[in-house]
Order: C-alpha cells, then structure tokens, then sequence
C-alpha cells in the first residue's frame, strides 16, 4: 500500500500500528515521512525542541527486524512519538523550557516514557512547553513559542503544546503530557487534537517527590479518542512505587466502539453554570451540542455540579505545590525564573497549616458534591477553553468575554474547576471559528470512570465528523 506521505502521517495511530504489524508499511518508512514532515513544519510551529534522527533512525530499523523475524510486538511498535520536555528521557536532554536545566541529560526514562518505549514506539525528541509547565502558553526563553499549527499567529495552549502541534502536523504519530490545571486539555483544544486528562492514579507518576497529590496527572494525546485509548493502554496500569496507583491493568482500556449516547444522562454546562465567562467565538462554535446529543439518542439537560468550592481548592494545593516543587529552584537560581513562578511560589510560602487543612476540607465537599450529581447523569459536556487561541506574543488573555481576570490562572478556570474534581475530562475538538481555529469540547466523566469517558467522547467524535487539517 503507497500513499503520500501527508496522508500516512495524519492516519490515525490506530490505523498506523496495524500497518506497520502488517507489513504494509515498514517503520522505517514510516519514521521518514514523519521526519520529512518535521524538516517541513517545525521551523515555523516549533513543536519539537529535540531530535534524535540516529536515535530514532536505529530503533526503526531495530523494530522492522524484530517483524521480519517473527517477534512478539507491543501496540505501538514502528510508531513515532515524543515525549514531554518535563519528561525524563535517558540520554536525551531534558530542559523543563528553563535554563536552569538546559543542559539536563537523565540517566534514567520516567515511567510514561518507559512504558511507551516497552510498547514498541520510536522516540523522536521532545516538545515544548512553557517554563516548568507554568501556565497555557507554551513559551520559553530557551526555545522561543510553539505556534497554532492552524495560524501561526496563534498559540498552541499549554503547557503540553508542543506536544498537541506535534500531532496536528503529522511530526508525531503518539504523544504525552501531563495536566495539572488544564495542560493536556488546553492544547489540544487549541491545536485540534484529543487530549485526556486521566483519573489521578490512572497513569501513575515516577519519579514524583509528591507521589499523594492529586492534582497533576498524567497521560495521552492524539488525533482520535482511539488514538487517544491506544494511549491510555500503554501508560496505565499499576506501579508500586507510585502511592494512589489504581490497580486496573492498561489492556482493559479497549478501544471505544460506542457509536450513539442511547439512554446516557447527558449534562450541558455552557459556562459551568454562570461560574466562567466565555467568549463569543467560543459559545458559537459549540452551539450544535444539544442537538447533537439529543441527536445521537442522549438525554440533554443544563446542569452543572457544585462547583463552588474548586476555586479555593485548586488554588490553594496548587501554590502548595510550586512552593514544594520550585521554591528550591527559585531559591538557587531566581535570575533565571519567569515571575509568575515567583509569584506562585511566593504564594504558597505563605499559607500555614490551617490553610492546608481548609483546602483539603473543603476538596473532600468538592468530592461529596460531584459523586452526588453523577448519580443523576452519566456525563457533563462544557467548553474546553474560555478563549480561542490567542496571539503568541500574548503571554496570557486579561479579558474574557468583556470580564477582566484577576490573575493569568483566571482565563483557564473552565479547565482547573475541573482538575480540582479528580474527575476524569478530555478535550475533543467540536467546532472551529470563521477563521477556522479549532475550538474544543470538554467531555468530563465520573469518578474513575475512564472508559465509560473514551466511549461517549468516541460516539460524540462520531457525530461531529471531526478531521484534522492538513498543513
């Protein structure tokens, strides 16, 4: 089988590993056209920071031998790939966008990159993000910005943006990131790929000197939510040396079949229930979603969980955790770090115990609350992002809708009220603007209830008739 290169590129992972196991396409030939299309585009998207071409160039080889000789073969073998820059890659630099580490060089793989090296996947370098993954606008001082593969002009989210322009432009058949307040889900809203925010646990953090901590996860992006679940077998499964691991093993996320939303209780917060702003760009785009549920046999209401206590939630653990995480970093080298880092870590420098203590009480309500609206609906359905992407120059919007926002977490809240849920949510592309930026459907699921999430996200991809752009 021949196809264009651009063609190969932009099939589906799914379609792509059972080209390669077949034989219809060598990882060899495979990886070429991958890497033709990164000598193509990244110059202007800037989606990769690092390439190894020999690297990759010898594992092609080495997993084309491996079929001509019959061997036992993972789900992603041949596949092209690339890894977070937060990521540790053995031999490979891994910077976090800082110049505190641009010249980091780990000895050992994280766990999500071990295990997507254990399935067979070709890793090709590493994406960009912002500074330490702070903030939805992937930029740094050592790399520059990654542009929206769709308008240049434009940012592709954050902080795994790299990653999401990656996959948009065919440089990358897989990929990963993490999320804390909306870094898997904001990009791919942006750039118009899948992004799923994992239950925490799901896929499980290590090496992590906050291995308790709910609030970043981990997981996978791609062009399709099969893609998406392909990703989601490799990376989940238990570890013991990661505390809230959850036990199910990776191989019972199967690819999701589910075709219509027949009898699902389907919840519709537009503005998460007058909680956000929205821009009209945004509102429009996803206009359809009602009658796209009740025409895919769902039963639609306007609903929203309790979400009045997520704000204090996420805000207080999160500035816990810089202070934890980076305030050694500041501490060392504070020339060399951005000041909205500063600013976080200042902040949780100043909470005290009691602070701690009404944060996690007030997360456990938050618990109490979403648990008792997902016993009357399956799914909530709510904008991605409050914004469509902004201009790359921009380090973050102030304005939302005419509502000014007090600080540069306040455009992104439609994802970090959720992310202080536990909840698992993932980010399908649903619509574009008149100048055909895409804009981003958030599909957030019960508690740990992963796959029932992949399945509705599948059936609602299948009502949309969604394809990613060529460029």
């Amino acid at each position: 089988m021949t196809l264009p290169d651009d063609d190969l590129c932009l099939l589906p992972a799914t379609r792509l590993a059972g080209m390669v196991r077949a034989r219809e396409v060598s990882a060899r030939e495979l990886l070429a056209a991958h890497l033709a299309r990164v000598d193509r585009l990244n110059p202007t998207v800037n989606a990769l920071v690092t390439l190894d071409v020999q690297g990759a160039t010898a594992a092609a080889a080495a997993a084309d031998e491996a079929l001509a000789h019959g061997a036992a073969v993972g789900p992603l073998h041949g596949l092209p790939v690339a890894h977070k820059d937060t990521h540790l890659t053995a031999g490979m630099r891994t910077t976090f966008g800082s110049p505190v580490h641009r010249d980091l060089v780990p000895t050992e793989d994280e766990l999500v990159v071990a295990r997507m090296g254990a399935a067979g996947a070709v890793r090709v370098g590493k994406t960009n993000v912002p500074e330490f993954a702070a903030g939805s606008h992937t930029t740094n001082t050592l790399f520059g910005p990654t542009r929206n593969p769709h308008d240049p002009s434009r940012s592709a989210g954050g902080s795994s943006g790299g990653a999401a322009a990656a996959l948009a432009t065919g440089m990358v058949a897989l990929a990963e990131g993490s999320d804390m307040g909306g870094s898997l889900r904001n990009p791919a809203a942006f750039c118009g790929v899948v992004g799923l925010r994992p239950s925490p646990g799901r896929v499980p953090t290590f090496p992590t000197a906050l291995g308790f901590s709910t609030l970043s996860v981990q997981g996978p992006l791609g062009r399709t939510v099969a893609d998406v679940a392909l990703g989601l077998s490799v990376l989940a499964g238990p570890d013991p040396r990661a505390p809230l691991s959850l036990p199910e093993l990776g191989a019972s996320f199967t690819r999701p079949v589910l075709e219509d939303l027949t009898g699902l209780r389907v919840a519709w917060a537009p503005d998460l229930g007058g909680r956000i702003p929205v821009d009209a760009a945004v509102r429009d785009a996803l206009t359809g979603v009602p009658d796209l549920v009740l025409a895919l046999g769902g039963e639609l209401e306007q609903a929203c969980p309790d979400l009045d206590e997520a704000d204090e939630v996420f805000t207080v653990l999160r500035a816990w955790l810089f202070a934890a995480s980076l305030g050694p970093v500041v501490d060392a080298h504070p020339a060399l770090v951005k000041e909205t880092i500063h600013g976080n870590v200042a902040a949780g420098r100043r909470l005290d115990g009691t602070d701690l203590a009404r944060a996690e009480a007030a997360h456990t309500r938050l618990h109490v609350a979403v648990a008792d609206f997902f016993t009357r609906y399956d799914v909530l359905l709510a904008p991605t992002t409050q914004v469509v992407p902004f201009d790359v120059d921009t380090e973050y919007p102030t304005v939302v809708d005419g509502t000014a926002q007090a600080d540069y977490l306040g455009w992104m809240r439609s994802c970090t009220l959720i992310s202080a849920t536990g909840l698992p949510a993932l980010s399908l592309p649903a619509g574009r603007t008149p100048e055909g930026l895409p804009v981003g459907l958030q599909v957030v699921g019960a508690h740990r209830a992963d796959q029932q999430l992949l399945e509705v996200a599948h059936a609602l991809e299948h009502g949309l008739g969604w394809e990613v752009s060529t460029r």
